[in-house]
């Protein structure tokens, strides 16, 4: 006991040691304009809005006259993922600490810790990672997650933490307003649509998108599987899917009080995934696609019917080769509803999530662009009756109201902007050097 105890000071006086160092480095080092320094999923995984923008920079020939490196707990399961001149950098490492004190932009979808010194002259891309349906930061009235925060305590390092976003990138209007007021920003809001999705456009669907159920745009029922995407086919070719079978996605967000740790979270569902089978196993393949802050190896599912994606698969790439989305109270409904493809709403424990784990910004039940079941019994005979068909007006609406930025260019606009600050830096932040 008293050995491990001794570690752990040590462990705790090293941390201390090299904060100090670090917040030194801040004070002195000089900043590189050119140096950018990206991370996704709090560095659990090489996804979302942050990989878009770093594999438009790549594209456009930047990594030569830029430094980057893409932050990751765990670098060697990303670095043969990352493009040409783009350096895999260790989390919390002396050297991480050395290139976040000079780096001259920073682009996240999620925030860094509040000890990290956001200098006056870095530019801090906050991309965010999806469009609200659950309440966030300011607007929680309860607190569930791990690690014995208070609200009141929670809700102030949120706010230290949003004080030093420069920008903060929105998918649409509605996603302005409720990050103005749930993250006290004051920043300028980029309402560019999401890096993330420009994907979706570049993969010879775009001239089908939002032309309407029925003129031209994917539907439920219509298969997708003979799509000759390359990047498509190899996906389903890695995840053991045949010609002939269609996909359902099952991406489910995760639950605040459903954890194993301060980081881990559980895979909270009720589906019977037997029943599913049963139901759909000769002509689907099931993909479940945990959320980021999910950890979960116990699962004892079917492989012969599920393939369980871990955080090395871009979500985006999922969406391309689904014929259908099981989802609950996740974000992934907004970005899915660019394909105008069927989706279906698992919720089992609506209410209880509604009233009181986290609450809602608007009528769910009213607004979902597809059926809300509550049991494994009424998925099935939803997705079985094409029941998402009965939705077109409600899904027509939707994304109206949530689609309105995304045009297959957010990532270049990004670009732009880190190009723009390279030759004509500006003091960005709150923070003094």
């Amino acid at each position: 006991m008293k050995e491990r105890t001794g570690r752990s000071w040590l462990k705790q006086a090293a941390k201390k040691a090299v904060l100090a160092c670090y917040h030194g480095m801040a004070l002195l080092l000089p900043i590189r304009r050119r140096i950018v320094v990206f991370m996704s999923s709090l560095g659990r995984n090489y996804s979302g809005n942050p990989r878009a923008i770093c594999e438009e920079m790549a594209r456009q020939g930047l990594t030569k006259d830029f430094r980057c490196y893409y932050i990751f707990d765990k670098p060697k399961r990303f670095r043969d993922e990352l493009p040409q001149g783009v350096h895999a950098l260790k989390n919390a490492r002396f050297f991480y600490y050395f290139v976040m004190a000079m780096a001259g932009v920073w682009v996240s979808d999620t925030r860094f810790q509040n000890y990290m010194v956001k200098r006056r002259k870095t530019l801090y891309i906050q991309t965010w990672h999806g469009t609200p349906l659950k309440k966030l930061a300011l607007d929680l009235k309860e607190l569930h997650m791990a690690g014995g925060q208070s609200l009141a305590e929670y809700k102030e390092e949120f706010c230290k933490n949003s004080a030093t976003w420069d920008y903060l990138i929105s998918q649409n209007p509605f996603s302005s307003g409720v990050f103005r007021r749930a993250f006290a920003f004051r920043g300028k809001m980029l309402e560019i649509g999401y890096p993330r999705n420009d994907i979706l456009y570049r993969t010879g669907i775009p001239s089908t998108l939002h032309t309407g159920f029925g003129q031209g745009g994917k539907h439920a029922g219509e298969d997708v599987s003979s799509n000759n995407n390359l990047a498509i086919g190899k996906l389903r070719k890695e995840l053991g899917i045949s010609d002939g079978k269609k996909v359902m996605l099952y991406a489910p967000t995760w639950r605040d009080n459903s954890y194993y740790n301060e980081r881990d979270y559980c895979f909270g569902t009720e589906l019977d995934f037997v029943k599913m089978k049963e139901a759909f196993g000769d002509t689907y393949i099931l993909v479940v696609k945990y959320h980021y802050m999910v950890w979960e190896e116990s699962l004892n599912l079917d492989p012969d019917f599920v393939r369980v994606v871990g955080d090395g698969v871009d979500i985006a790439k999922l969406y391309l080769i689904a014929d259908l989305l099981i989802t609950d109270y996740s974000s992934v409904m907004f970005d899915y509803s660019i394909l105008l493809r069927p989706m279906y709403f698992y919720a089992y424990d609506l209410q209880n999530y509604r009233d009181t784990l986290r609450g809602f910004y608007f009528d769910f039940e009213r607004e979902a662009p597809g059926p809300i079941v509550t049991s494994t019994d009424e998925l099935i005979e939803a997705i079985r009756s094409h029941a998402a068909d009965g939705y077109q007006e409600q899904y027509r609406r939707f994304v109206e109201k949530y689609n309105p930025f995304d045009d297959g260019n957010a990532a270049g606009k990004v670009v732009e902007l880190i190009r723009e600050h390279s030759i004509h830096p500006r003091t960005m932040g709150r923070m003094q050097d």
